[in-house]
């Protein structure tokens, strides 16, 4: 029976006064009660637009329809057949903007919460694993093809597991000592807890995918060097981990951080743990610069690493802010505080060249620049400071150079992405093929996942399979 409601079931989660002092999920997902109750609210519209809205095409009405029926087991084996990572998608995606988006019980009231029960379906079976209905996986004959995938973020993770499904020998190669790339160094465990992403690594280990860590390609192998040992294609999906910063006064001060890498000392390195040995700045008062879902990641981290006073210094207004709405409103449940239409000028530091102030002048919103966004203009006089003793800068990234300059005839734009000819995922050196950040620069883990399925196929195209 359809469940007409308009507006959907609502997901537990941690009171935002205890969730701040830990690293513990924030959202605690659906009972099974629940699951079958919300997913009782698709229509199955005849020309399921939600799936338009899917970067992957996952098979949504299909895996909602059974998850209705209480068949979660079934859900998860349609979910899998299309997204190699549920569980992270469905708690990381911007699905309000993608499926949900599209979703026409939004016209009359809330979308179906698709990405919740996407993640509870991929919760459900990794809980009862003995239930998911996945195939076993056939041993892969010596003479199948080896492809070599640089980077294991989502955009390698999806790469190489269409690619091990249909017959390939698959090797990762991640420069890190952990798979998972921006998965494990950048999104917080609040918001996605490390077991899952194991899990989701291990699973592919079982279908046959063998992980290299530890390992820079441009150094410890070039691609050249990879193409001479044997590998039939090479999918570079490194991602944009190279942080950029504004160029103001005081950016090499002791207390200034990119967020990569705060967020990368607090997460893979586990800064956060009491017994752990990383080095990381407990300031009581920190300025965040930045908009997006990194600037709030790094924030609300901040908070819980014990900051007394955490802001968000972003030069536009909230309408204009790129980060989701939810993770904005978490933000701001969790006590942290919103300096908008300002903008940073200059970082002070004391005599051992420690940060202790940060200069902001106020903004207002002027006529709309290329991106169609109104352009921030400085309000004159209106420059004033904020004691603070860290300053975390979110301001975007870009690819690392180190690819493009050890290897010949690959090909990259002013802005150091990787280019790709008319198919989307064909690099200029033959072979060799590219996808997520890589290519489009910073972006989403759907977009990136959508580009390494898109990269295999083409792979898989080439070889015949």
């Amino acid at each position: 029976m359809k469940n007409m409601q308009k507006t959907r079931v609502p997901m537990k989660e941690a009171a935002p006064n205890v969730r701040n002092t830990n690293f513990e999920e924030v959202a605690l997902g659906y009972t099974e009660e629940e699951a079958i109750a919300e997913a009782s609210r698709c229509l199955d519209c005849k020309n399921h637009p939600c799936m338009e809205g899917c970067p992957v095409s996952v098979r949504i009405p299909e895996f909602l329809s059974l998850a209705a029926e209480g068949k979660f087991a079934e859900a998860y084996a349609v979910i899998k057949t299309t997204n190699a990572l549920p569980a992270v998608c469905g708690r990381v995606c911007p699905q309000e903007n993608q499926c949900e988006g599209k979703c026409v019980r939004g016209l009359k009231g809330e979308p179906v919460a698709i990405g919740r029960l996407e993640r509870f379906c991929a919760d459900w079976a990794r809980a009862h694993s003995q239930h998911t209905g996945s195939p076993k996986t056939e041993k892969l004959p010596e003479n199948a093809p080896r492809v070599a995938v640089v980077g294991s973020g989502p955009a390698g993770l999806s790469c190489a597991g269409m690619l091990a499904q249909n017959g390939c020998r698959v090797t990762v190669f991640e420069a890190l000592h952990a798979p998972g790339g921006v998965l494990v160094y950048g999104i917080p465990e609040f918001r996605l807890p490390k077991s899952i992403v194991s899990a989701e690594v291990e699973a592919l280990r079982e279908a046959g995918v063998e992980f290299r860590c530890d390992t820079v390609i441009g150094r410890s192998y070039t691609i050249d060097e990879l193409q001479e040992e044997g590998y039939a294609a090479i999918f570079i999906g490194s991602g944009a981990g190279l942080p950029q910063f504004m160029g103001i006064e005081g950016e090499g001060l002791c207390g200034v951080y990119s967020a990569n890498e705060y967020l990368t000392r607090v997460n893979l390195m586990k800064a956060y743990r009491k017994d752990a040995m990383t080095p990381v700045l407990r300031a009581r008062r920190v300025a965040v610069i930045g908009g997006g879902n990194v600037a709030m990641d790094a924030a609300r981290c901040a908070k819980r690493m014990g900051a007394e006073e955490v802001y968000i210094i972003y030069r536009r207004g909230e309408e204009e802010m790129p980060a989701r709405r939810e993770e904005v409103h978490h933000a701001k449940e969790e006590g942290i505080l919103f300096k908008l239409l300002t903008n940073p000028t200059a970082i002070h530091g004391d005599e051992n060249a420690c940060v202790k102030a940060i200069t902001v002048e106020k903004m207002e919103l002027g006529e709309p620049d290329a991106s169609g966004r109104r352009r921030p203009q400085a309000v004159p006089g209106s420059a004033y400071e904020i004691a603070v003793d860290a300053v975390i800068e979110a301001v975007g990234t870009r690819p690392n150079p180190l690819l493009r300059m050890t290897t010949p005839g690959l090909e990259s734009d002013r802005r150091g992405c990787l280019v790709v000819r008319e198919d989307g995922v064909s690099t200029t050196k033959e072979g060799v093929f590219a996808g997520g950040d890589a290519v489009t620069g910073a972006a989403t883990v759907i977009l990136a996942m959508g580009a390494g399925k898109a990269a295999a196929a083409k792979i898989l195209e080439g070889l015949g399979m």
